[in-house]
């Protein structure tokens, strides 16, 4: 079985990664260098915090890999687990936080219910006095997303994959019949054409373009998402929780000697940006708004925070925040769109590309519902803790 994946980033790797370790011979096309896409603008959480079984199951399934990603793939990822901490205001965000709580423990997540005070223990400046109640798992946190990329690209490598860089896919050409997983699939680059038997869309805010080669139509836009780091008033202790205020959409979490990112999405005005043109710079603007409201989250920022930098990726988001994950059609598989969660599901993500591909379904996650079908019949899901 011949798969050529599209696609460099940590979901591509992680596919890459899966197949060549179950004998199928890979090749990687992407664009421009490992990771240049938005992988490494990722700030590499990784939680099973979700509102949805679906994403939770995801999560389950990724974080053995997580745990023990330097004994399987020799590299050290900065993984650190100080936990994430989900902030309700208002009653209808607290009702839907005890909702999503109740998701995840019948998931088999460890999470957990928390008074203001409980969560003031979990995060000390917190301002616990604004919040209704709160929601905290030990397990989450968050790991280096370049040297997560860089551990599966060379396990990848190492199982078989040729992993071509500045390699951009022009055509997709697919002969098959329904019903089928394989087909017929010639795939051109300007080095020349390569037959194989399956094509993989693992390529983030690109899919809509990548999937139009291919003939299918992908729910999926690229939206423009900024990070900054600052110098907080008081330090952020490296065991603080990754902090999030679900009504503002506001969130922080430590970094090293006491700084701090902050990060957000405030504005109802949300256009689909081009991947290839979008500002990759930090808004100034932005950054200010976003220290000030992490200073109303916790006593940690105050008028003496500095920004020091910062930087802009690409979300690929869909409809609903869920990817879509299926076979699209005889010889296409697609797994894009993950609406900023695509580096923590990127383990299960690419055993589930593999099952599909050289099994026809996926076993380790029931992904059935994540097909893009489902926006047509208006029963998409709804992903409510999207930062």
């Amino acid at each position: 079985m011949r798969v050529v994946v599209c696609g460099g980033g940590i979901i591509g790797m992680a596919a890459a990664h899966a197949l060549a370790e179950r004998d199928a011979e890979v090749v990687v096309c992407e664009a421009g260098s490992l990771g240049a896409g938005n992988t490494e603008r990722s700030v590499g959480g990784i939680r099973t915090q979700f509102s949805t079984r679906v994403n939770v199951e995801l999560s389950l399934a990724s974080l053995p890999v997580w745990a023990s990603f330097e004994e399987r793939f020799g590299v050290d990822i900065a993984y650190r687990q100080p936990g994430y901490l989900f902030l309700a205001r208002e009653p209808g965000t607290a009702e839907a936080l005890r909702e999503a709580v109740a998701t995840q423990q019948a998931a088999g997540a460890d999470s957990e219910l928390l008074s203001p005070a409980e969560a003031r223990d979990r995060c000390p400046e917190l301002r616990a006095d604004r919040y209704t109640v709160g929601s905290y798992a030990a397990t989450d946190g968050f790991a280096d997303p370049h040297l997560a990329l860089q551990g599966y690209a060379t396990a990848a490598r190492e199982a078989g994959a040729e992993i071509r860089t500045r390699t951009p896919v022009t055509g997709v050409t697919v002969d098959g019949e329904a019903g089928d997983v394989a087909a017929d699939v010639r795939v051109e680059t300007p080095d020349g054409s390569v037959d194989a038997d399956l094509f993989v869309n693992a390529t983030g805010a690109w899919a809509g373009r990548v999937g139009r080669l291919a003939g299918i139509d992908l729910p999926v836009e690229p939206k423009r998402r900024q990070v900054a780091v600052v110098d907080p008033t008081t330090p952020v202790p490296e065991s603080a929780p990754l902090t999030i205020d679900l009504d503002s959409g506001s969130y922080f979490r430590p970094e090293r000697e006491g700084r701090a990112l902050v990060g957000g999405h405030f504005s109802d005005d949300d256009p689909a940006v081009d991947p290839d043109g979008y500002d990759g710079d930090m808004d100034l603007e932005w950054a200010v708004s976003a220290t000030e409201r992490a200073a109303e989250t916790a006593g940690y920022f105050g008028p003496e925070t500095r920004i020091r930098r910062g930087w802009a990726g690409c979300y690929a988001v869909t409809p609903d925040d869920h990817p879509v994950i299926e076979v699209s059609r005889p010889g296409v598989v697609t797994a894009a769109g993950f609406s900023g969660h695509g580096f923590q599901h990127a383990p299960a993500t690419g055993r589930i590309v593999a099952q599909l591909c050289l099994d026809g379904e996926a076993s380790l996650v029931d992904v059935s519902g994540l097909s893009r079908d489902r926006f047509d019949d208006g029963e998409g899901l709804r992903e409510r803790h999207v930062a």
